[in-house]
């Protein structure tokens, strides 16, 4: 199998998984959009991938794929913060709590 092939799907999926967190625009529409499900839906495709590969792997193969899903791990983490810190905030303001530079109206 040619190697370039695999580095290919691993790209295509890597790729799927960025427009997913909303961190690059869908090619088709120019919008970021921000699926966090589908997001984990491709990285656990993508570690299913691994072990269904494993021992099949070329040294560079191997490499690029946990690479790969190390950072679409460490970006889907950082993007679950993201969205509870918002939920957070949001959560305050609609208690009528007063945000920070804004005068609160009786």
């Amino acid at each position: 199998m040619e190697e370039g092939l695999f580095t290919f799907v691993v790209s295509f999926f890597a790729n799927w998984g960025w427009q997913a967190m909303g961190k690059v625009a869908n090619p088709l529409t120019g919008k970021t959009e921000k699926n966090l499900e589908l997001a984990r839906q491709i990285i656990d495709i993508m570690e299913m991938l691994a072990e269904k590969t494993k021992g099949n792997l070329t040294k560079d193969e191997e490499r690029i794929l946990t690479a790969t899903i190390a950072e679409l791990q460490l970006n889907y983490v950082d993007e679950l913060e993201k969205e509870r810190v918002n939920s957070s905030q949001d959560k305050k303001t609609d208690n009528g709590e007063k945000e920070e530079g804004s005068e609160k109206t009786e």
